[in-house]
């Protein structure tokens, strides 16, 4: 079994999944401002949908990021308080993987640029291509890597132009400079469902990691500007 949660994507998003990727409980609220009490509740009621406890659960999957600061430290915060008090090993999945793979299952698309407005005049952005796990026994997209990199994961400005003509989905799609045959997909929205499908599926190939080092990402440095740095003070 494996509980999957995303407070990410502007939502509180919960899943429990079997080893299979069968979906025993779901379900999402929609609205970030509510996140830090709806996540506990919801993981206490898809348990009890699911009929099973935390003796059950293999491994937590959550939304590593990018994207909101705050829905990241929430997300992150609860995985590892989770993980500690039960002794249950943690799987971070990345935004942008979570989108690459919605595409695919909602377009049957297998290579896209993945772009998440990281305001700021930026967006998050990696490429992603399906394929195939054998341990897990199944495809699902997966980073395509530089040579001299070992994460897909970016930071490019607005109107940035892209290096191949590939399909590019969700809300940071139409912000960049596109050519007149790219594909833009911007209504893509990954859910919990999503995130503990991947998470599945890397856990099956390199297993998962402690609380202490279920960490954040968030490609930037600094997270956040002060109203003077934006200009508005």
């Amino acid at each position: 079994m494996f509980l999957a949660m995303d407070t990410v994507f502007d939502q509180c998003s919960i899943a429990i999944l079997d080893g299979s990727g069968q979906v025993l409980s779901s379900q999402t609220e929609t609205g970030k401002r509510q996140q830090t009490q709806q996540v506990l509740p919801m993981i206490d009621a898809a348990l009890s949908e699911a009929q099973i406890s935390f003796a059950d659960i293999q491994a937590f999957v959550f939304n590593r990021g990018p994207g909101a600061f705050s829905g990241i430290r929430i997300n992150t915060a609860v995985v590892q308080a989770l993980s500690f008090a039960h002794d249950i090993p943690c799987v971070g999945i990345s935004s942008l993987q979570a989108i690459a793979q919605c595409a695919h299952q909602k377009y049957g698309l297998t290579e896209v640029y993945s772009a998440l407005d990281a305001r700021m005049q930026q967006v998050y952005f990696g490429q992603y291509e399906l394929k195939n796990d054998e341990q897990a026994g199944r495809a699902v997209m997966q980073p395509v890597l530089s040579n001299d990199s070992d994460s897909t994961e970016q930071l490019l400005d607005y109107d940035s132009q892209t290096a191949l003509n590939l399909a590019v989905v969700g809300n940071g799609a139409p912000l960049l400079a596109l050519d007149g045959q790219q594909v833009c997909h911007e209504d893509v929205h990954p859910d919990a469902v999503v995130i503990g499908l991947l998470g599945i599926v890397q856990f099956s190939t390199s297993g998962g990691t402690d609380a202490a080092n279920a960490l954040p990402r968030y490609l930037r440095n600094q997270a956040w500007k002060t109203l003077k740095e934006q200009g508005k003070a």
